[in-house]
């Protein structure tokens, strides 16, 4: 991080003795290209939870009711706690988004068992809304990225390792879930990686032309909208499980969701930056150093 942080900062590099070797290009990165930098280490970092679990086999299989319910205590944990206050901090009108969001979970996986009412692939497509709420929470992390780059390469910085680490358990959650409802270990991995790895690069890539227009109202309005499809996916599909699992398993499960959000939600706001999104032309606050 130090390496690339000098690297990315051209002025830094004679303070540090860090020298472009004569008749090599100048491929040091600059600020506008650290969010794609940071995009594509967090789908490594997802990609690496996800391989973790593949090559678990059927493990992974057997307890994946249990790996759905730690999902619920932590989406449910994160949305109240750090998505859905942020929501509001940046659009009076979140409340509103925030209850869309719920609904448009209800409706989809209404939709979907309508879709499929007896059919052998019903159970496949009840995977649908739990994992279109991973894609666009993941999304939401590219968008995040670029803007917090854009508004101060410190505070990019600080917000990217923040917010990378639930991309390790993003990775294993999404693969549970798809094993839950049937797919193979390979169809799994595959589609976990679409909806949890490749969804943070292409948000980069989508807000990045579009920076200047993402004013806070208009990210509060997504936040909201992210929370509020988290929230009924965590306290619905995903908590299905506690009909089916032995309770003092099934609780354990949960509690540590709800312990591993609360640890990522510490670490965030002692990250120096607080999570918070600040687009472009909008000054970062300031970001405080480690302590010596």
């Amino acid at each position: 991080m130090i390496l690339y942080y000098i690297f990315s900062r051209p002025e830094l590099r004679g303070s540090a003795g860090v020298h472009t070797p004569v008749g090599c290009p100048d491929f040091m990165l600059e600020s506008v290209q650290a969010p794609y930098f940071f995009g594509l280490m967090a789908a490594l970092v997802t990609t690496a939870g996800l391989m973790t679990v593949y090559w678990s086999g059927d493990w992974s299989a057997r307890y994946s009711g249990l790996f759905a319910l730690a999902a619920g205590g932590m989406l449910l944990t994160l949305s109240l706690l750090h998505i859905a206050p942020e929501s509001m901090e940046l659009s009076r009108n979140a409340p509103v988004f925030l209850t869309i969001g719920f609904y448009a979970g209800l409706l989809l996986e209404r939709g979907t068992a309508a879709a499929f009412p007896e059919s052998a692939d019903r159970g496949r497509a009840a995977a649908v809304t739990p994992m279109a709420a991973v894609a666009l929470h993941s999304f939401m992390d590219g968008i995040i990225y670029a803007v917090t780059f854009a508004g101060s390469f410190t505070a990019g910085v600080y917000t990217a390792m923040s917010l990378m680490v639930h991309e390790f358990p993003e990775g294993v959650i999404a693969f549970a879930i798809l094993r839950r409802h049937s797919f193979s270990s390979k169809e799994a991995f595959f589609w976990a990686f679409l909806a949890a790895g490749l969804t943070t690069p292409l948000g980069v890539v989508i807000a990045t032309p579009f920076i200047h227009g993402l004013t806070p109202d208009v990210i509060g309005t997504l936040f909201a909208l992210s929370a509020g499809l988290l929230l009924y996916v965590a306290t619905g599909p995903l908590m299905e499980p506690l009909q089916e699992e032995h309770p003092g398993r099934a609780f354990l499960a949960l509690g540590a969701g709800v312990a591993l959000a609360v640890a990522m939600s510490v670490m965030s706001v002692h990250g120096g930056h607080g999570g918070h999104a600040h687009p472009a032309g909008q000054a970062a606050p300031a970001v405080a150093g480690p302590a010596s």
